[in-house]
């Protein structure tokens, strides 16, 4: 690993981080290293690392209770709550409520100064209201996406649970040495198992049980810091 490797190559490849979907936008196109004879894409690692790295670069600009991180996709809840506990930030988790970040009126209202979301597409709401507020947005991206009011993309596999932990786990760190809260990667302490772990810490609502759900409502979880 070159020095300015944050994550060995082949650790990066277990994650299945760089393993795209089958449809292709123009947007991810510089993103793409190669077509599979299957007909899934493969992401560029290094474009990958690269952009992890300038994202935890742009975020250590903003103080951690100015970042939002939000997801709607359920395999991301435990990496992005992570993400949120360690540094400082918020998050949330489930259905957004538009407004939420726009709407001074709203009980939770809360205005961040960037947010950062795991899919463009299911996590449009936020996505919109972030443009109406005019904050920057990082998003992760897969080969499906597009860009379009992205400020950075994050080119990775957002669907798998294992390639969202991977990604939220090296943005945590990196961020984390950017700020100057931990000087190298060993001040890290915690594990990639850490943002995969199917255990979920006190600080983390519990899951509602989709057979009591009422069809149609989903359910947001707003940390408070």
């Amino acid at each position: 690993m070159t020095k300015d490797q944050i994550i060995p190559i082949e650790d990066l490849l277990v994650s299945g981080v760089h393993i795209g979907v089958k449809f292709r936008t123009a947007f991810m196109k510089p993103y793409i290293y190669k077509i599979r004879p299957d007909g899934l894409s493969v992401l560029d690692t290094e474009k990958i690392v690269s952009q992890i790295s300038n994202a935890a670069k742009l975020l250590s600009n903003y103080d951690p209770k100015d970042i939002l991180i939000a997801s709607r996709r359920e395999n991301a809840w435990k990496p992005v709550r992570m993400f949120a506990k360690i540094v400082g930030a918020r998050e949330i988790t489930g259905r957004y409520v538009p407004g939420t970040i726009t709407n001074p009126d709203y009980e939770e209202f809360y205005e961040p100064r960037i947010v950062i979301v795991t899919d463009p597409w299911n996590d449009r709401n936020v996505l919109r209201d972030a443009i109406k507020i005019s904050v920057p947005i990082i998003a992760l991206c897969d080969s499906n996406n597009t860009t379009r009011n992205v400020e950075l993309c994050i080119p990775c596999n957002n669907k798998g649970k294992k390639s969202i932990a991977m990604v939220y786990w090296l943005l945590t760190r990196e961020y984390l040495k950017q700020k100057k809260v931990i000087k190298n990667d060993k001040d890290f302490k915690y594990s990639l198992e850490d943002f995969t772990s199917q255990q979920e810490n006190s600080f983390i609502p519990k899951k509602p049980d989709k057979k009591h759900e009422k069809p149609g409502r989903g359910r947001k979880f707003l940390s408070k810091r």
